[in-house]
């Protein structure tokens, strides 16, 4: 019997992530000695006392029936806490916070609650692919807003088409920014917030990476006032305290929208599994010494890779926040090009920038999520390419 593919299905470009976790693949298959900077998927453990709290709570029976709903109350209390205590931002537990399967899950459902077939949804680019493959799947249409970088990477506002502010249901922000790694100042998301009111769009910040920086502390979106009435945060526990697998975050903000999400999210899945919530309550509740090794080990990643990749001839964009670096292309060569010839004579995976959006293009993204000994091996065999 032959099957076939949605017709929704077939709008979508392949997954970036996965072609260059294949491509990664088929190199070590071959023996190929690869280093690894493609996929932001964290090399660090998680740490000891969040494992503990997850390995006692496997051990509970009433962990291991269906969990259900919005998530744990001492979960959502516990964000509570770490919002005011991080961002001096109040949620009420009860109705503005959603227990998530990592936050991608509400990222990536959140169009299907909102859009109807035909809407509009504003994603600044280049962008988290799962954005606009979201939108594609509940029928919607993406309206790009390049980030440039002489405008240090944020959209500008003024540049938007009226009739699609007025139209449109969502506007995805994300910082800092992946692939970017750049931040937002109070000023930007207030002029966010200023627009939302004004046309009646639900802004969406993906803040993921909050917690991953070098020196200023980034905002929270919902730090500015009046965000609360037109938007909602995601936020994680993957990358703050290495948790990609563990698969737990949330969505907070308006109540109405995270009603909205959550209602829709009833009928997709059975909830985040409760052990795991119990980890992520010893995670945030817990000493944060942790999260200050992490950035730690990464700053001395970057301040190792980005001179010394700016001393092969590379123009890179000093990273202030995430475990990313923007680097434009040798000249001459495309994102694709650049991507391939690391692969086949390095041996090295990194991402190709138009695989995040059009404007993406001319530029590649490394993940510093290899120790710096293997890093510097990626430096050699760099220097020793010829563009």
């Amino acid at each position: 019997m032959t099957t076939k593919a949605s017709e929704r299905l077939g709008l979508l470009p392949p997954y970036l992530f996965a072609a260059i976790d294949a491509a990664k693949k088929a190199a070590i298959e071959k023996g190929a000695d690869i280093i690894s900077l493609g996929v932001g998927d964290p090399d660090l453990p998680t740490p000891p006392h969040i494992i503990a709290a997850g390995q006692a709570a496997m051990a509970k029976p009433a962990n291991h029936q269906y969990p259900f709903g919005a998530g744990l109350l001492s979960f959502r209390q516990t964000v509570t806490r770490w919002y005011k205590s991080r961002f001096n931002v109040d949620l009420d537990p009860a109705t503005e916070i959603y227990s998530l399967i990592g936050s991608k899950d509400g990222l990536t459902h959140l169009p299907l609650a909102y859009m109807n077939p035909g809407d509009t949804a504003i994603v600044p680019e280049p962008a988290y692919p799962a954005y606009n493959a979201s939108i594609l799947l509940a029928g919607g249409k993406t309206h790009y807003v390049p980030l440039l970088e002489k405008n240090n990477f944020l959209p500008d506002l003024n540049d938007i088409p009226v009739d699609i502010l007025s139209t449109a249901k969502l506007f995805y922000l994300n910082y800092p920014s992946n692939p970017l790694s750049v931040v937002a100042p109070r000023s930007f998301y207030a002029s966010v917030i200023r627009l939302a009111r004004e046309h009646g769009f639900l802004v969406v910040h993906d803040a993921a990476y909050s917690e991953m920086y070098y020196d200023e502390p980034p905002l929270s979106f919902l730090q500015i006032p009046g965000a609360k009435e037109v938007g909602i945060e995601f936020h994680s526990c993957s990358k703050t305290y290495n948790m990609t697998g563990w698969r737990v975050g949330w969505v907070c903000g308006n109540a109405d929208a995270v009603r909205i999400l959550g209602r829709l999210k009833d009928n997709y899945d059975s909830g985040v599994f409760q052990a795991v919530q119990e980890a992520a309550v010893a995670a945030l509740s817990g000493p944060q010494e942790c999260v200050a090794e992490m950035r730690r080990i990464y700053r001395e990643r970057r301040d190792l890779f980005v001179p010394k990749l700016r001393d092969l001839g590379w123009k890179v964009i000093n990273p202030p926040a995430t475990f990313y670096v923007w680097a434009h292309t040798p000249a001459g060569f495309t994102s694709a090009q650049t991507a391939e010839r690391l692969l086949n004579e390095a041996h090295i995976v990194c991402t190709p920038g138009n695989g995040f959006g059009p404007s993406g293009e001319g530029y590649v993204r490394f993940a510093l999520t290899v120790p710096t000994q293997r890093l510097q091996v990626a430096l050699d065999r760099i220097g020793r390419m010829k563009w």
